[in-house]
């Protein structure tokens, strides 16, 4: 097991990376003298893993256990006021702990939930998806709105991150798939020597070794601890975590949360900042290659053709990066080196378009 210290202005936190992490939970709690614990997880988690935590748990401090239906439909203002209402009911204090066990949606609705109940209380990232390798660590916390993903939420660091590999070994594929399209991001956006591991030894999901694995996530989240260390609240650097994700969230968006997942909706996003990076800045990037990698692990390549142009740039006019209706992109001047743009409305939606017609074999004029 490896840890490693992620610092902020407002927090400096331990992330515990390798398999039995989770018995560093109750020390960890132990240093918070916590009244009460609640328990936040999902149903595929609680099935898996549920009673195992609470065991951890329960033996030295009143725990009680809160499920949410799997999924990205969860990230709701809805389920997001059962938890406020139920820890009412419970009568947690400003002294209880609350723990995000699951994924990137129990992580970012729970440490919303932490961020605001009582105007905010501890919690504990215990992530058990390789997409929450970055989700879980920086401290943005958020619910989704119909017109956008993340609208609503709020910069909250946890206590801690504890990572433990063990939980992944039940990850279904599309699941580790949607995480490997954020360990690409990290690579492209910040890590050169990454990229070219990534590339040359996981051609397919198959090829994820237990030691591949520590190796991406422990590199991932040196990559975001690093950026987050710098820029904690996305004033500046913190928007190259972005890269992709402009497109790809209109996309995930667009398609209905929950239909097309984070990751895949990431990956048409990359793939379209980098050709976007080769037609605007004047650079060569693999792209192709990049394209002939995700269909190998099986990514989306395209936009869904029921998706319009139209409909993609008025959801990326709601990104909360967008300004005077400027859109920003973040781009690559080479692998591991990137660059931030303005496109007005009408360029991006040409650009869009341009692309779109090139990948379905259209003459472009």
């Amino acid at each position: 097991m490896k840890s490693i210290l992620i610092n902020t202005t407002e927090e400096s936190y331990p992330v515990f990376v390798g398999n039995e992490a989770i018995n560093e939970l109750p020390s960890l709690l132990r240093s918070l003298s916590p009244s009460k614990v609640l328990i936040v997880t999902d149903t595929n988690v609680d099935q898996l893993y549920g009673n195992m935590l609470v065991d951890k748990v329960d033996k030295e401090w009143m725990t009680y256990k809160y499920v949410i239906k799997s999924g990205e439909a969860a990230k709701s203002f809805d389920i997001f006021y059962e938890l406020h209402s139920y820890a009412l009911k419970q009568e947690l204090d400003r002294k209880s702990v609350i723990i995000a066990f699951g994924g990137g949606v129990v992580g970012d609705l729970t440490g919303f939930v932490a961020a605001t109940y009582m105007r905010g209380v501890p919690f504990i990232q215990v992530p058990t998806t390789l997409l929450a390798h970055d989700s879980a660590v920086g401290g943005k916390v958020a619910i989704n709105h119909p017109e956008g993903k993340n609208m609503i939420g709020a910069f909250y660091q946890p206590k801690a991150v504890v990572y433990d590999s063990n939980f992944l070994q039940s990850l279904p594929t599309n699941e580790l798939r949607s995480g490997f399209a954020e360990v690409i991001k990290h690579s492209l956006i910040r890590s050169e020597s990454l990229y070219q591991f990534l590339y040359s030894e996981i051609r397919h999901l198959e090829d994820i070794t237990t030691d591949k694995l520590q190796r991406m996530i422990l590199e991932g989240i040196q990559i975001k601890a690093d950026v987050v260390s710098k820029d904690e609240k996305e004033l500046g650097l913190r928007a190259i975590l972005n890269f992709g994700h402009t497109l790809g969230h209109a996309v995930e968006a667009e398609a209905g949360y929950g239909k097309l997942s984070h990751g895949d909706s990431i990956a048409i996003g990359m793939l379209f900042a980098t050709w976007l990076s080769n037609k605007t800045l004047n650079v060569t990037l693999p792209y192709y290659e990049l394209k002939s990698w995700f269909k190998a692990i099986g990514f989306p390549t395209e936009v869904p053709y029921s998706q319009t142009t139209n409909q993609l740039i008025n959801k990326m006019k709601k990104d909360k990066k967008t300004k005077s209706n400027q859109l920003t992109m973040i781009l690559l001047e080479e692998i591991g080196v990137t660059t931030s743009v303005l496109f007005s409305e009408d360029e991006l939606y040409s650009l869009l378009d341009e692309w779109r017609a090139e990948e379905r074999g259209e003459k472009v004029d």
